[in-house]
């Protein structure tokens, strides 16, 4: 239910001057993904950010230059579903996708497609968001 929460105001988000269409699924697979990733750190850490979660998982999978260009201020460079694949544990990418009605490479795909602008518009200043912010939050600022 919260990825689907989340998924909402992520297509509002993403859809903003481009319609709802163009990130409605999209957008809810990313949801997904942020709600499995946001509730498997919380319950590690005491308290993480699925995006930075999200971010370090990216990283250690060796997609560092392209999240650190989401995140900061340039150009954002691409990445492929298969890299998304590759990067996210495959259990949560299972989960994802079946709470999504589509495939692990869909959801793969999907992701891939829209986490760069995602992260790009979540993270306007360049930084990533202090532990305790919640996305819910950060969304509803950057909608302002």
């Amino acid at each position: 239910m919260a990825g689907n929460d989340l998924g909402s105001l992520l297509g509002s988000l993403l859809g903003g001057g481009g319609g709802a269409k163009s990130g409605g699924g999209a957008a809810n697979i990313l949801g997904s993904l942020l709600s499995t990733l946001g509730n498997k750190s919380t319950s590690a850490s005491g308290g993480g950010n699925a995006l930075s979660g999200l971010i370090d998982i990216l990283a250690k999978s060796g997609i560092t230059d392209q999240a650190k260009s989401w995140v900061g201020t340039g150009e954002n460079k691409p990445v492929s579903g298969a890299q998304i694949a590759q990067a996210i544990p495959d259990d949560t990418l299972q989960k994802v996708a079946k709470e999504s009605g589509v495939t692990p490479q869909q959801a793969a795909d999907e992701i891939a497609q829209s986490l760069p602008q995602a992260v790009d518009r979540l993270t306007p200043a360049g930084q990533l968001p202090q532990s305790g912010t919640s996305l819910e939050d950060l969304i509803k600022e950057q909608r302002l």
